[in-house]
């Protein structure tokens, strides 16, 4: 039997959930499917910034800046148990440094330096600020002096002149994000579907045959939608219809256990320029030090992860920038990397390649009888705005009108956030006999529907033994978000992983609790154990002391 549908979205990242829950929204009947997990390829590998971009300004995106302070502050207001204000320190290192390179920049130069100094950074600030002021939620930027910056941050080096103060924003489970406006879109249009773990079998330029947990789906679709990031191409010639769209740069990030660090950010990101130019950054990301991101040609994402040379430039950049903190290799709890989906391009330096987003399409030919529309580059940012452009297109191509503005369309448990937290927790934990830290803890995690969690809970759930999530939770998880294999759980639908905090018996215990829920017999359960020991050990280095044996 073969469906007929309005779109199919092939890739379900950020980009593609996003554009899924727009087109749910104005009625058109979508599936999305993925080969892997909901937001599990480079969409689970982001630096955890939403940002406006503000090293945009000196390759001239002005437009790119100022759509991405806009979807910052809608982020922040949409989505406000998952996206929060970030406090941002930039030290400077001169005064007047970087001023000829950032004009020869704007004037096309793919090789000019990148140190910045106090003046130029200045003017960016307050630039920064101008293209921010659209729907604006937090504070302008501030410049300090060499002797407040030392004040506040006591372990930066001395060599600074000066430091600027500035707020962006992060977000604290990306991976969920993706979720929730997956299920927004099923929401919105029930006879939508998501579908994960389901590959591309092939096409005749008519049906698709897609491949998953559920067996074989075949769908006649009007539009193909290619939302595979750096897969694009991949996809592409499958369907027919090849490309060279893609030229991926490797952005590794590492997650370290440092209080000391920590304690010196005092909840703020400091975004510094390492010795070769290079922007990295270091912030507080739910208890750990993140550190990142690197910038390096690659093309590969299925092999993707970070090697011991990035490693050391992340220590060698921290020790030059803070040498009165200590940092080595027993710090670091978790390491991840991902392919930045950006477009080819032959520049010198990497980090020059536009961040900007474009969905070019190639249109039906020969047996192929529907469109398909790749959604190049992209940032997590702008995935409402870059998704609102292409569902335009759809709209325009299947001679539909745009009945749902999503700009002001709270996202997942952004859905009846409290305006006053601590107020909700008391009439929660009344209601449900936790208490009301617990009830805290899962509103900033699920936001409005941490109440249905609190719930399934009751006043003394059982507990993990080394972290504070708790089984009640974690089986409701499994039971309506579409967990089918013990990574979706651990690195996605929560921050288990990420954090470095997933021990041992924490995880055989929840494998087991899959097992029970979802059915698994005795060798399917060690299956799922073995590969997810063998993901966490060999791509992301988590630490031999709390890494999961069987």
């Amino acid at each position: 039997m073969t469906d007929e549908i309005d779109v199919l979205i092939l890739g379900a990242g950020i980009n593609g959930a996003g554009l899924f829950r727009d087109l749910c929204e104005q009625g058109l009947t979508c599936v999305i499917a993925d080969k892997g997990d909901y937001g599990g390829g480079t969409s689970a590998a982001p630096s955890r910034l939403i940002h406006g971009g503000i090293k945009y300004l000196e390759t001239g995106e002005l437009r790119l800046v100022a759509q991405s302070t806009l979807e910052r502050n809608l982020l922040l207001k949409n989505a406000p148990h998952l996206v929060r204000p970030l406090p941002t320190v930039i030290p400077m290192f001169s005064w007047f440094q970087g001023i000829g390179a950032a004009l020869r920049t704007l004037m096309g130069s793919t090789t000019a330096p990148r140190s910045r100094g106090a003046l130029l950074m200045t003017a960016g600030l307050a630039m920064y600020d101008f293209y921010g002021r659209r729907h604006r939620v937090m504070p302008r930027h501030q410049i300090w002096s060499r002797a407040r910056a030392l004040q506040e941050i006591p372990p930066l080096t001395p060599r600074i002149r000066a430091a600027g103060q500035y707020y962006d924003a992060t977000v604290t489970l990306p991976e969920r994000l993706v979720w929730e406006l997956v299920a927004d879109g099923l929401r919105a249009h029930p006879a939508a579907r998501a579908l994960n773990h389901t590959a591309l079998v092939g096409t005749d330029g008519q049906v698709v045959h897609l491949d998953g947990p559920s067996g074989r789906l075949s769908l006649r679709p009007r539009v193909v939608v290619n939302a595979a990031g750096p897969w694009i191409d991949r996809v592409n010639a499958a369907l027919g219809a090849p490309t060279t769209l893609i030229g991926g740069t490797k952005g590794s990030h590492i997650l370290m256990d440092h209080p000391g660090l920590l304690a010196a950010l005092n909840g703020r990101m400091i975004y510094f320029e390492a010795d070769d130019g290079r922007i990295c950054l270091v912030f507080d990301y739910l208890g750990r030090a993140l550190v990142g991101s690197t910038d390096i040609r690659a093309d590969d994402p299925d092999q993707v992860m970070c090697d011991d040379a990035e490693i050391d430039y992340f220590l060698g950049a921290l020790t030059g920038l803070l040498p009165g903190l200590r940092f080595d290799r027993d710090q670091i709890v978790y390491a991840y990397s991902g392919i930045r989906p950006l477009p080819a391009s032959d520049a010198a330096n990497p980090g020059l390649i536009s961040r900007d987003h474009s969905a070019p399409v190639a249109e039906p030919e020969g047996a192929r009888r529907w469109p398909i529309i790749s959604l190049v580059g992209g940032k997590w940012t702008t995935f409402r705005g870059f998704a609102e452009e292409v569902s335009d297109m759809i709209l325009t191509r299947l001679d539909r009108s745009r009945p749902v503005d999503t700009r002001l369309l709270p996202i997942g448990g952004g859905r009846g956030y409290p305006p006053d937290p601590a107020a909700w927790a008391q009439d929660q934990a009344a209601a449900s006999g936790a208490t009301p830290l617990r009830a805290m803890v899962l509103l900033a995690r699920y936001g409005a529907a941490a109440a249905d969690l609190l719930k399934a809970e009751g006043p003394a759930p059982r507990m993990l033994a080394d972290s504070d999530h708790s089984l009640p939770e974690l089986e409701y998880l499994i039971r309506t978000e579409q967990v089918v294999h013990l990574p979706d759980l651990v690195m996605r639908r929560t921050a288990l992983a990420v954090t470095g905090r997933l021990s041992r018996r924490d995880l055989i215990l929840i494998a087991g609790l899959c097992a029970d829920v979802l059915g698994w017999d005795a060798v399917r359960q060690a299956a799922e154990l073995q590969e997810t020991q063998a993901i966490l050990h060999t791509r992301h280095r988590l630490r031999q002391d709390q890494a999961p044996s069987v």
